[in-house]
C-alpha cells in the first residue's frame, strides 16, 4: 500500500497468487476509485515523486510443483490525467528471454523462461520521476526501467560478495562453542537486496540497497543445503582443505545455494555462493558497486549485543542465524537532516535500525544504532518488543522513524 496527494494505491493478491493481481486506488475515506489488472502476486506498490505515475513490482512467484510460473513484471499506472481517466501500462522483460545474460543473473526455475523466473520485489524512482530501478532478490539482479514508456532498458547483474577479502568476513556456524568468529572464507555472497531506496548527490543518481538474501524453497525446487552435506561436492582442486571447511565450526553449518557455483559443470563446485551479503550497499545509476559495508554490521552487532550476537527474531539464541544469512539486512529509507543524507537500516533477525551518515556516498560513517527490543523476554506476540523490521520510513517534520513490524 502507498499514499500521495490524497490518493491510496493497494496491491491486492489473487485467490490463486499465479492469477492476475489488481492495484485499486481509493481516497482517504475509503472510497473508491478506480482499479487495474496488472501481473501476479502485486507486492511493493509505490509513487513516483511528482505523483503522476504509480508503480507496483508484480512478483510472479510460481507455484509449489512449478507447475505454473507467471512472468514477473512491473505494472505502471499513469495518473497524470487524474485518476478516472489513469492508464495502465506493463512493463514486461520478455524482451530478455533471448538475451546474453550477465553470469550473475540467476535463472534456475525449472522450464521457465527468463521472464518467468524473474521475480521483481522492491523499486526506487529518480527524483525526476523518470527512472525506476527494480530488484528481482532471488535472482541477484535488478532491472532498470524508464518510466514514460513502462520500458525495461537494462538488467542488471549485481555481480558477488568477496568473502575472502578482509572486511568481508561473516560468522558462519552457530555451531562452534557460541564463539564470535568473524573471518574471511573462501565464499562468494550473493547481494539478493529486499528494499533498496534512490537519491541523489551532486546531481548523481545512487541507489542504497539492503541486501537480505533470499532462497527459493519449494516442493519442486529447493535450492539451499548445508555446505557439510555429502551431496555438495567441492571442487578438490580449488579446495584442496574440503574436509576443514566442511567442519561444522568452519563452513559446514553454513547454507549454500546448489544452483549456481558449478563453473566447469562437472558435478562439483568450484565457487561456494551463499545467500544475502550481511551488508548495505550503494550503487551508482548503472548498477555498479560504489560502496558496501562489508562486516561492519556484524561487527557492531557483536560489540553493541554480544549476548544475542546473530539471534533470530523469534529466539534470543547467540549465533541462531549465523549458519543462514546473519542479521539480515531487511529495510532502507535515505533521509536529509540538517546539512547531512543518513540512511537507516533496519535489521530484521536481530532487530533495530542502524543510521550511517551518506553525505558522501563512497566513504559512509556509522552514526548510531537504535534497538527497543527487550531481550529479557522471548519474543512471541506482544512478548518482546520491536521484531523483525521490514519497511521504514522517516517523517521528516517530526522526526520520527515508522517500522512496519511482522
Amino acid at each position: 500500500m502507498a499514499a500521495k496527494n490524497g490518493i491510496i494505491a493497494i496491491g491486492v493478491e489473487a485467490v490463486v497468487k499465479q492469477d492476475s493481481g489488481k492495484v485499486v486506488l481509493i481516497d482517504a475515506n475509503g472510497t473508491f476509485l478506480n482499479s487495474f489488472t496488472v501481473g501476479a502476486l502485486p507486492d511493493m506498490i509505490t509513487f513516483t515523486p511528482n505523483g503522476q505515475y504509480i508503480l507496483v513490482a508484480c512478483e510472479g512467484e510460481p507455484n509449489t510443483t512449478y507447475t505454473n510460473d507467471p512472468e514477473g513484471s512491473v505494472g505502471i499506472i499513469n495518473i497524470s490525467g487524474g485518476v478516472a481517466s489513469a492508464t495502465l501500462q506493463i512493463a514486461s522483460f520478455t524482451a530478455f528471454n533471448s538475451a546474453t545474460l550477465d553470469p550473475s543473473i540467476r535463472k534456475f526455475g525449472p522450464g521457465s523462461t527468463l521472464a518467468q523466473d524473474l521475480e521483481p520485489e522492491y523499486i526506487a524512482i529518480s527524483d525526476n520521476s523518470l527512472t525506476a530501478w527494480v530488484t528481482c532478490q532471488e535472482n541477484n539482479a535488478w532491472a532498470i526501467i524508464d518510466i514514460p514508456t513502462a520500458t525495461v532498458t537494462s538488467l542488471v547483474g549485481m555481480g558477488f560478495k568477496d568473502h575472502s577479502i578482509p572486511g568481508n568476513g561473516l560468522d558462519a556456524s552457530d555451531q562452534n562453542g557460541g564463539v564470535v568468529n568473524i573471518t574471511t572464507w573462501p565464499i562468494k555472497g550473493m547481494y539478493q537486496p529486499d528494499a533498496i531506496t534512490a537519491f541523489t548527490v551532486g546531481g548523481q543518481n545512487y541507489i542504497i540497497s539492503a541486501n537480505e538474501g533470499d532462497v527459493r524453497e519449494y516442493s519442486a525446487l529447493n535450492e539451499a543445503v548445508r555446505l557439510s552435506s555429502g551431496s555438495y561436492l567441492l571442487d578438490p582442486t580449488v579446495f584442496p582443505n574440503a574436509a576443514t571447511l566442511k567442519n561444522s565450526s568452519n563452513l559446514g553449518r553454513l547454507n549454500v545455494t546448489t544452483k549456481t557455483g558449478d563453473i566447469d559443470n562437472d558435478g562439483d563446485f568450484d565457487v561456494i555462493h551463499s545467500f544475502g551479503a550481511r551488508s548495505f550497499s550503494i550503487w551508482n545509476e548503472a548498477g555498479a558497486l560504489v560502496w558496501d559495508s562489508g562486516d561492519q554490521i556484524e561487527q557492531m552487532m557483536n560489540t553493541i549485543s554480544p549476548a544475542n550476537f546473530n539471534c533470530s527474531n523469534t529466539n534470543n539464541t547467540k549465533k541462531n542465524r549465523s549458519d543462514d544469512k546473519g542479521p539480515e539486512p531487511e529495510a532502507v529509507t535515505v533521509a536529509q537532516i540538517g546539512d547531512s543524507l543518513f540512511a537507516f537500516v533496519g535489521l530484521e533477525r536481530i532487530g533495530g535500525v542502524m543510521i550511517y551518515n551518506i553525505t558522501n556516498p563512497n566513504a559512509p560513517t556509522f552514526s548510531s544504532y537504535i534497538n527497543t527490543r527487550n531481550f529479557a523476554q522471548t519474543p512471541s506476540l506482544n512478548n518482546g518488543g520491536d521484531l523483525g523490521p521490514e519497511g521504514i520510513i522517516f517523517i521528516p517534520k517530526t522526526k520520527v522513524l515508522m517500522v512496519k513490524i511482522c
